[in-house]
């Protein structure tokens, strides 16, 4: 196997405990790193532990107006030298040593631009979650191309920054991820890997731990802003449909609540649910309402301060 260099950034703001131990984890990677970059927001939040100081480590801090889902990490992108490039988020900590390297493996395929882990859940995680986790992120690898849009619809552009990686060269030739969005810079970025003719990477055994109690509230707005970004960018997502991927989850969600004896929890699937589609609906259609409503409405009100 080719053996590839490899750059890790992490955007961070008011990194905590769950940075100390993916900074641990990252340090004692089987596959060798070449360099760490950290994308801190507002220096006076980022702790005093001595990062700076650990060779191969450099972090770069920025004002709280100036980031940027996408142009943050493109703006990292640009700084690196290495074959590829692990874009990884300060709460996803590696479940050991062979992250790295198990991502590198999908690369020894040509056609593979992106290879994305699998996420498992905190101990914490609630037990809806859980199994959203294992949908979304299923125990077996796979290689997507657009000859599954057909079968997979939107989750064939499916990709998560939360633990991602990328060919540098050819993020450069198809120009990265987008300079200025609100979310979803992942997706929009893996459809014109998809639209160029590449393949994307799910490797199931590349593992992270990440996951969120999100309230009903917080579903809402994150769904908004997904909506959001799939609405400015209509030549990808106008495309493939995605409700029927949410109708499919909320299913098969259901079903397995039964089989698990819990069928009281179907109420607390709804709600969640509902939440998630009126934020979906809102977001679509953000052009049309005022604005004080969309920055109410959205989970990264800094960005309504400047938008496209």
């Amino acid at each position: 196997m080719k053996k590839y260099t490899v750059d890790v950034i992490i955007p961070t703001y008011k990194p905590d405990e769950t940075f100390d131990r993916l900074m641990k984890r990252l340090q004692a990677s089987s596959y060798p790193v070449s360099k760490i970059l950290i994308m801190n927001t507002e220096a006076r939040f980022f702790p005093d532990r001595g990062y700076e100081k650990l060779p191969g480590v450099e972090v770069i801090h920025l004002p709280k107006e100036e980031f940027d889902h996408g142009g943050t990490r493109d703006r990292a992108a640009m700084l690196c030298q290495s074959d590829l490039m692990l874009f990884i988020t300060q709460d996803a900590v590696p479940a050991d040593e062979k992250l790295v390297g198990n991502l590198v493996k999908a690369f020894t395929d040509e056609t593979v631009q992106a290879a994305y882990a699998r996420q498992l859940p905190n101990p914490d995680c609630r037990l809806l979650e859980r199994y959203v986790r294992s949908f979304n992120y299923p125990a077996k690898s796979r290689v997507k191309s657009a000859a599954d849009l057909d079968e997979l619809g939107i989750k064939t552009f499916f990709c998560s920054n939360a633990c991602a990686m990328y060919r540098r060269e050819t993020y450069l030739e198809l120009g990265g991820f987008e300079k200025k969005t609100i979310f979803n810079e992942d997706m929009i970025y893996a459809a014109k890997i998809i639209q160029s003719g590449g393949s994307i990477a799910y490797q199931a055994d590349a593992r992270a731990v990440h996951s969120h109690n999100y309230s009903c509230m917080e579903q809402l707005h994150r769904n908004f802003d997904l909506a959001v970004s799939q609405a400015d960018h209509p030549e990808i997502f106008g495309t493939v449909k995605s409700e029927s991927e949410g109708i499919r989850l909320v299913k098969q969600t259901a079903g397995w609540l039964v089989k698990q004896r819990k069928p009281w929890l179907i109420f607390e699937l709804v709600m969640q649910s509902g939440f998630k589609y009126l934020g979906y609906l809102l977001g679509k259609r953000y052009k049309k309402l005022p604005g004080w409503l969309v920055r109410k409405l959205s989970m990264n009100q800094s960005y309504w301060k400047n938008p496209v």
